[in-house]
């Protein structure tokens, strides 16, 4: 995108208000990013596969990981932050050649609004652009938006309407990087008592007891999940805490030491400050929505001191 795009993009979008701005700037490898910086927070958000970069609640640090290594190129998925994966969740089922996570992570999305709220908060409307190669990925007639609300709370909603005569199956999530001081040191609670399955055995379906904890890889879909999440991070003295809606799945990942050299973009023991903790509709929990009909899959991050 180059730089008329992205003057004429904030004739029609950008805020200038006492404490609600919002601008769009080209950010590394020229790729266009969304910033704001209200009452509440300063967020960064990549129009490439709509990623969220960055959330920095008010006098607070980052609650989002970015890689150090994460490359910035046309096409290219970004390591950290909040990648949106959709119309399918990890490989897709019949086709090799297909991306994992689906096509909407590394497409460029287009503002449809933006919006200075009431209460000093900023809501961002997003729509996937469509392309011949996500048609031929996705030929179903679809529509996707996505609602991004920065207020006292960080609020996402990926919104997907059939606009088809024929029902239409969906695997998706927010496969969102939290930022940690020592992923070896934190608790995840919410998902006690819950089946997930071990993709780093099998697929085997087994049973989670107490709450999560990391000292080696962990790659896992827990099933049926609508519980409240919690990371409990006693050196940040950070507790981030994870509603969600419309999501049946939690997907819990880390790559540990030896997958994270083998990716070679997660940055110098990159996999010890983060943990994807993913909202996601996948495995044995997709979605299948009807025509004319539409889903929503929310989620609501805080971030609350431990005193």
């Amino acid at each position: 995108m180059n730089q008329i795009e992205i003057k004429n993009l904030n004739n029609q979008f950008s805020i200038d208000e006492p404490e609600n701005r919002l601008n769009i700037v080209e950010g590394k490898g020229g790729l266009p990013v969304i910033e704001v910086f209200n009452r509440y927070a300063s967020v960064l958000i990549c129009l490439q596969g709509a990623h969220l970069l960055s959330w920095i609640p008010k006098d607070k640090e980052d609650v989002i990981w970015l890689s150090e290594d994460a490359s910035f190129k046309p096409g290219k998925s970004i390591r950290g932050g909040v990648p949106v994966c959709w119309p399918w969740f990890g490989a897709h089922e019949t086709q090799s050649s297909y991306p994992a996570h689906g096509f909407a992570r590394t497409t460029l999305w287009q503002i449809v609004s933006t919006e200075a709220m009431e209460d000093g908060g900023t809501k961002i409307t997003l729509t996937i652009r469509p392309s011949s190669n996500c048609e031929e990925m996705w030929p179903a007639d679809t529509s996707l938006q996505y609602q991004i609300t920065i207020g006292r709370k960080l609020e996402l909603e990926l919104i997907t309407i059939n606009n088809g005569m024929q029902p239409i199956t969906i695997g998706q999530a927010l496969h969102t990087y939290f930022r940690v001081s020592d992923v070896s040191n934190i608790l995840l609670f919410g998902l006690d008592d819950t089946d997930y399955l071990d993709k780093l055995d099998g697929f085997k379906r087994k049973v989670q007891y107490g709450p999560v904890t990391v000292e080696q890889e962990v790659d896992r879909i827990y099933l049926d999940t609508a519980s409240d999440c919690v990371i409990e991070d006693k050196t940040l003295q950070r507790n981030i805490v994870i509603i969600k809606c419309g999501s049946h799945s939690t997907v819990v990942w880390n790559p540990w030491r030896e997958v994270a050299e083998k990716m070679g973009d997660l940055g110098k023991d990159g996999f010890k400050k983060m943990l994807c903790v993913e909202s996601a509709n996948a495995a044995d929990d997709v979605v299948t929505i009807e025509p004319g009909k539409e889903h929503h899959l929310w989620v609501q991050y805080d971030a609350q001191l431990i005193t």
